[in-house]
């Protein structure tokens, strides 16, 4: 979800609601993904959250 707001910021300066502002999203991005954006970077962020995503759907479930 915060992918696809980042993307909508990025394309159109539209916030996906009033929670998800863009240092919102950032700042969630970073917390995931274990990497820095810069204001501005809302594509690269959204890319590596989508990334994480790929890489959490390929990974073998442990069952616990």
């Amino acid at each position: 979800m915060i992918a696809s707001a980042l993307e909508l910021y990025a394309k159109t300066g539209m916030q996906a609601n009033r929670a998800y502002t863009p240092t919102n999203m950032l700042r969630a991005a970073a917390e995931m993904t274990g990497r820095t954006f810069k204001r501005g970077q809302y594509t690269e962020a959204a890319t590596a959250l989508r990334a994480l995503a790929e890489a959490a759907k390929a990974a073998p479930r442990q069952e616990g």
